[in-house]
């Protein structure tokens, strides 16, 4: 698979086209940034981390029936996924409070929430990624009312999924951020990544921050974090 040019360069990322115009080639970057890109930084080896964390769980997501953009990892930077139209909304799906939901409605961070919350955002940087709900994705076309059930249960389910998994290596996940995307033939599947910059993952016994709250919120050692959410789940 050949790699050609640059098609995008996100916060997090670079697209590149390749020679079969059903794939693309993903670059991670070490960069970070928080607060809509109000703060940025670098954490040294995030790039390689989020891509083989990605992939791992992506793999595992597959084989649990949830259909994903991935195609194969190149390198540890570098991985092949399907090209996709992406459906313009963050999906937030939340089973402790924290972060913007503990402002929001006044719950202390760690409150266990009584059902997992599902959130939609819509994506634009400019407008700050405002929360929608299921008439302003109607209203504005962003996802079809089937589509968007279809994004629904594959989040809970994902949820369901990744909760047990993490559980088994001491992490507890919080929250997390999710992208969908419509394939080829217009299919829903699972797009972007699952990392510790799209998650809050916590230690289930000591609550410690293993994700990028630790930037965002100048706490540090957040790449110790990043190595450590490896290390327990591809034990490296």
């Amino acid at each position: 698979m050949e790699k050609l040019e640059q098609l995008y360069e996100g916060k997090a990322k670079k697209v590149f086209r390749t020679d079969d115009p059903d794939v693309y080639l993903v670059d991670y970057k070490d960069d970070a940034t928080a607060g809509n890109g109000a703060k940025k930084g670098t954490i040294r080896g995030k790039g390689v981390i989020n891509n083989r964390v990605t992939n791992h769980l992506m793999r595992m997501l597959e084989e649990k029936g949830i259909p994903t953009h991935y195609v194969k990892e190149l390198s540890e930077r570098e991985t092949l996924v399907k090209r996709v139209t992406i459906v313009p909304l963050e999906v937030i799906v939340r089973n402790v409070a924290a972060g913007s939901l503990s402002k929001r409605l006044g719950l202390p961070e760690g409150t266990k929430l009584k059902s997992t919350v599902l959130e939609y955002c819509y994506k634009d940087d400019a407008l700050g990624d405002p929360m929608v709900n299921e008439y302003h994705i109607a209203a504005i076309g962003a996802a079809t009312p089937e589509e968007l059930k279809t994004i629904a249960d594959y989040s809970m389910k994902i949820n369901e999924i990744l909760t047990e998994y993490l559980k088994d290596v001491g992490i507890e996940l919080i929250d997390f951020k999710l992208e969908f995307g419509r394939d080829k033939d217009g299919k829903i599947i699972l797009a972007d990544e699952i990392s510790p910059d799209t998650c809050r993952f916590w230690d289930v016994k000591t609550h410690a921050h293993l994700d990028k709250d630790l930037f965002r919120r100048d706490l540090g050692g957040e790449e110790e974090a990043y190595k450590e959410v490896m290390k327990r789940l591809l034990g490296e």
